[in-house]
């Protein structure tokens, strides 16, 4: 039969829980995934942007609720998703999106940085995923999505935690996508590049101040393609892989780049 257009992408009736959800990528891909019909639980540490995003959503008709917590803590993820899943009866998606940056070289890195970045990026994944998993099987199957980045692919000056950070997260997706497919659970990775978000407005007014506008086209130049990305364009490519539309893709990594990777000689 036909397909309704309408209804593809369609999230009607499917939980999803997105970490770092409440700012730059994941607030898009929270209201992107809330429009379609799911009902959207975002994790976060930072409670007024949770607060506001979650009022956005519910204002634009959409099913929202959140809960203030830190991914690189095992007992907050799994009491948090013990709880979603009482409160539901299932777990349809996951969305690992929280994340921190680090500048700096192998020499620059510290101890301390380099744990930070991995309590957060690579732990979080694991912690939210493990939990995440034991529920999807119960389920019959579900989704998990995670935001890598072009960094995991290749070389970028000064980010040693961060890229080492992002490869990691590149392994586990297909290491989960391996060893779940018997529970029909799909395992994917997208890869932005830099995309036009809060946190760069605020990195450059920290370290350019007065030189904003300048650095901003000299970081866009950057991508082939001759800008940023947009926070819509990558929840979009998110809004894809979760969706039914997309029940053959599992194990791969999707580059949202501009082009950086293949493009940039």
């Amino acid at each position: 039969k036909n397909t309704d257009l309408m209804n593809v992408f369609s999230l009607s009736g499917k939980v999803v829980v997105i970490t770092g959800g409440s700012k730059g990528i994941g607030k898009s891909i929270s209201k992107n995934f809330a429009a379609q019909g799911a009902q959207v639980h975002i994790l976060d540490l930072d409670q007024m942007s949770l607060e506001r995003t979650v009022q956005e959503i519910r204002k634009s008709g959409g099913k929202a609720n959140s809960d203030v917590i830190n991914v690189a803590s095992r007992q907050e993820v799994y009491s948090v998703m013990d709880a979603i899943y009482e409160q539901y009866n299932c777990l349809n998606i996951l969305v690992n999106n929280a994340g921190i940056a680090h500048i700096g070289n192998l020499e620059e890195t510290s101890e301390e940085d380099f744990d930070k970045v991995f309590a957060v990026n690579v732990k979080g994944v694991f912690h939210c995923s493990s939990a995440a998993v034991a529920k999807m099987r119960h389920n019959n199957g579900g989704v998990i999505l995670n935001v890598a980045s072009i960094a995991a692919n290749l070389g970028i000056s000064d980010r040693f935690a961060y890229s080492a950070s992002k490869g990691a997260i590149l392994a586990m997706t297909y290491s989960i996508a391996k060893d779940f497919l018997k529970d029909h659970i799909r395992c994917n990775a997208i890869s932005p590049a830099r995309v036009h978000t809060p946190f760069v407005d605020g990195y450059l007014r920290q370290n350019y101040p007065g030189k904003e506008k300048e650095m901003f086209a000299q970081l866009s130049a950057t991508q082939p393609i001759g800008r940023m990305g947009k926070p819509d364009e990558v929840a979009h490519l998110a809004l894809y892989l979760c969706s039914d539309e997309a029940a053959f893709i599992t194990g791969a990594n999707y580059l949202i780049d501009g082009g950086f990777t293949k493009l940039n000689s």
